[in-house]
C-alpha cells in the first residue's frame, strides 16, 4: 500500500512538471524587480513572429487607474532602436523567465529617443474579460412625437458626439452644429504621461474628403489611419493563431472597408487576449477577429507604424475594455449587409457591397460615411444636385423600414445619408429591446440639377361647397426652370361635415413642424412596433401634403392620433393621470392626401371651406 501510495506521488509530481498550472504560467506584479531581462514577441514583417529585448525598468503602481499597476520597460532588439515603440505593437507579449508577465501597451513621451513602454499585466487582461456578457444601450433612445428632420438629426449628432470634432464640416454643421464650443478635438501635448500605443486603422475604398474625416475621428481617438484594405483569404490553411502574432479587427468589410490591427497577448484554448489597451472601451462588443498581415514598417520620429492589412476572419471579439480586446477563436458574428445601387444621369451604373459590425455606435457611422463616399466619389462635390433614395431596412422579427425620398440643394450628400441613417441609429438605441439588422439595400440616382418645385397657389374652382360632395382643388407649381405645374386633387368632404373646413396643402417639413406645435409637448412611442411605424410615416420632400380639417377638438393618447372626440372623451382622457401620456389637439383630421412628385417640394398654403347647410 506504501509504495502505491509513493508511486501517485510521483507520478502527480511530473504531471505538475509537465504541466505547469495557470499561476506558474503567468508572473505577478509583486514578483517583478528592476534589472530583470525579458523576452518580448510580434511581428515587424510579414506574418513571423520575432523576438526583442525587454529590460525592466521598475513598476509603477496605480498609475493607468486605481489599483491598476504598469511595468515600465526598455526594449531593445530589431527595429526599435530606429522605430521606437511602433503603433501595431500593443499586445505584444513579454516573458521572464519563461512566464507571461503581459503585454506592451503604452508608450512613453512624445518624440522619445529610446523605445520606453508600459506593460499591462496579464491578471488585469484577463479578469476584466467576461465573454459571456452582452452591453445594453450607452444611450437610450426614444422617439419623440411627431418626428421631425430636426430631431433625427439631433439624436444623430449624439449618436456621432464621440466623433464630432472631425465630422463638424461634414456632420454637425449640416445636422445642427453646436459650434466651436463643442467637446473633442485634437488631443492636447500629453508632456510625458503614458499613453496606449497607436493603434493602426487601414481605411480602404474611401476617398479624399470623406478619408480625411473618418481619418480624423479615428485619430482624436487613439488611432493612426494607414492605406490598406482586407486582403483575400489564402488558399493554405494557416496554423493557429499564437502570442506574438499580428490580428486585426474588422468594422467594415467589401467594396469598403475598415481594420484595426495590433497583436496576440495569449491564447489560452480558443480565449484570445490582445492590445493590453482598449479599441474603444465599448464593454461587450460583436467584432470580427481576423488575421492580420504587416506589409512594412513606416518609421517616425512621431509615431513608427505598422502598415497592415487585415485577413480572413478566425474568431469572435466580444469584449472591449480599458485593459484588453478579449475573443474566442471560431466562427465570426452576424454582420449587417449594406448594398447600394447608383446611377447618374450620365449613365454610370455602379453596385457596392460591403458589411458592417452589428454596432450601435459604428453601424450607424460607418453606414453613414460609406454612403457619403459612394456619393462624393462617382459625383461632384461642389454646385446643385439631386439624389433620389429609395430602399429599406430589414429588421429581425419586425418587418421593414422603407426609404423613399429627394434630396436637392448643394449639399444633397449628407441630407441623403443622415436619412438613411438617422432611423437606424432610433432602432439600435432603443430601450424597447435588442436589435439585430438582417440588411439595408438602396438605389441612389442623381442628377446635376437642383430638382425643386415650389408651392405657388392654392384654390378651388368654388369657396362654397356641400357636406358628402367631391370638390377639385387646384395646386399650381413652379419649377426650378421657372416653368409652371397645375395639379387637381379630388377632395372628398365627409357627410357629417359642416360649418367651415380648412384645407392645408404644405411640404413635409412645415407639416412636421406644425404637428409638433399641434402636439403640445413631448410623445414618447410605446414599444418598438410603434417605432418602426413612425420612422415608416416620416414626412417627406418629394411629398406634397393635404389636409382637411375641421375646429372638432381631438388628442394624442400615447402616441395614436384620436381626432373629433366628445367633449366627455377628452375630459376624462385630460383627467386620467395614469392613462398614459396625452396631448390635445385643436383641429381634428377628416381627410388627408399625400401627391408624391418628382422633385422635392417647399411651400404651404391654406384655404377656407365654407359649407352650404343641406337643409
Amino acid at each position: 500500500m506504501n509504495f502505491r501510495i509513493l508511486c501517485s506521488v510521483v507520478v502527480a509530481g511530473l504531471l505538475t512538471c509537465v504541466w505547469p498550472s495557470a499561476a506558474s504560467r503567468y508572473m505577478g506584479v509583486d514578483e517583478v524587480r528592476p534589472g530583470m531581462v525579458g523576452v518580448g514577441r510580434t511581428v515587424f514583417q510579414g506574418d513571423r513572429v520575432e523576438e526583442f529585448k525587454v529590460q525592466i525598468l521598475g513598476v509603477l503602481h496605480d498609475v493607468a487607474a486605481p489599483r491598476r499597476d504598469m511595468v515600465l520597460a526598455r526594449l531593445e532588439g530589431g527595429p526599435l532602436a530606429q522605430t521606437g515603440v511602433i503603433a501595431g505593437m500593443s499586445g505584444s507579449p513579454v516573458y521572464v523567465d519563461g512566464r507571461l508577465l503581459g503585454a506592451v501597451a503604452f508608450s512613453l513621451g512624445q518624440f522619445s529617443k529610446e523605445p520606453i513602454a508600459g506593460i499591462t499585466p496579464i491578471a488585469e487582461m484577463i479578469e476584466t474579460a467576461d465573454p459571456e456578457a452582452r452591453r445594453g444601450p450607452a444611450e437610450k433612445t426614444r422617439i419623440s412625437l411627431p418626428l421631425t428632420r430636426e430631431s433625427m438629426s439631433a439624436a444623430l449628432q449624439r449618436a456621432f458626439a464621440r466623433f464630432e470634432r472631425p465630422f463638424e464640416g461634414a456632420v454637425a454643421s449640416l445636422l445642427d452644429e453646436r459650434g466651436a464650443g463643442a467637446p473633442g478635438g485634437a488631443r492636447s501635448d500629453l508632456g510625458l504621461l503614458l499613453r496606449p500605443i497607436a493603434t493602426p486603422i487601414a481605411l480602404g475604398g474611401f476617398t479624399g474628403p470623406v478619408r480625411d474625416t473618418v481619418a480624423g475621428a479615428f485619430r482624436d481617438s487613439g488611432f493612426v489611419a494607414v492605406p490598406g484594405a482586407q486582403a483575400a483569404a489564402g488558399s493554405a490553411p494557416a496554423r493557429r493563431l499564437a502570442p506574438g502574432d499580428a490580428v486585426g479587427v474588422n468594422l467594415v468589410t467589401g467594396d469598403f472597408s475598415v481594420g484595426a490591427t495590433g497583436t496576440v497577448t495569449e491564447v489560452d484554448g480558443d480565449n484570445v487576449y490582445a492590445f493590453g489597451h482598449p479599441l474603444y472601451n465599448l464593454g461587450p462588443t460583436e467584432f470580427p477577429m481576423t488575421r492580420a498581415y504587416v506589409h512594412t514598417l513606416l518609421p517616425s520620429l512621431a509615431t513608427s507604424t505598422k502598415i497592415t492589412t487585415t485577413g480572413e476572419t478566425i474568431g469572435t471579439f466580444k469584449q472591449d475594455r480599458s485593459t484588453a480586446i478579449a475573443g474566442r477563436l471560431g466562427p465570426g458574428p452576424a454582420l449587417v449587409p449594406v448594398n447600394i445601387s447608383l446611377e447618374t444621369a450620365r449613365g454610370l451604373k455602379k453596385t457596392f457591397r460591403f458589411q458592417v459590425v452589428q454596432d450601435q455606435l459604428f453601424t450607424p457611422l460607418l453606414t453613414y460615411v460609406s454612403i457619403l463616399n459612394t456619393l462624393s466619389a462617382y459625383e461632384r462635390e461642389f454646385g446643385a444636385a439631386t439624389f433620389r433614395v429609395k430602399g429599406k431596412a430589414m429588421v429581425q422579427r419586425h418587418g421593414d423600414v422603407a426609404f423613399e425620398d429627394v434630396f436637392t440643394g448643394d449639399s444633397p450628400s449628407v441630407g441623403a445619408a443622415a436619412y438613411v441613417v438617422g432611423p437606424l441609429n432610433f432602432l439600435l438605441s432603443n430601450d424597447f429591446e435588442p436589435v439585430r439588422l438582417e440588411g439595408v439595400d438602396l438605389s441612389i440616382s442623381t442628377s446635376e440639377q437642383p430638382e425643386r418645385v415650389t408651392l405657388e397657389r392654392v384654390w378651388l374652382d368654388a369657396p362654397r361647397a356641400r357636406a358628402g360632395t367631391t370638390v377639385p382643388l387646384r395646386l399650381l407649381l413652379r419649377t426650378y426652370r421657372g416653368e409652371e405645374v397645375l395639379r387637381t386633387i379630388p377632395v372628398d368632404i365627409p357627410a357629417n361635415a359642416k360649418g367651415s373646413l380648412s384645407i392645408l396643402v404644405t411640404d413635409g417639413s412645415r407639416l412636421a413642424q406644425i404637428e409638433q406645435g399641434e402636439s403640445r409637448g413631448v410623445t414618447q412611442v410605446q414599444d418598438l412596433a410603434q417605432m418602426i411605424r413612425v420612422l415608416n410615416d416620416t414626412k417627406k420632400n418629394n411629398r406634397i401634403y393635404v389636409r382637411l380639417l375641421s375646429q372638432d377638438p381631438g388628442a394624442v393618447v400615447n402616441g395614436e392620433a384620436l381626432p373629433s372626440l366628445p367633449p366627455s372623451v377628452l375630459s376624462v382622457l385630460e383627467g386620467d393621470r395614469h392613462g398614459g401620456s396625452f396631448s390635445p389637439l385643436r383641429n381634428a383630421t377628416l381627410r388627408e392626401w399625400e401627391v408624391a412628385t418628382d422633385s422635392a417640394v417647399s411651400g404651404a398654403r391654406v384655404i377656407t371651406i365654407t359649407l352650404d347647410s343641406t337643409d
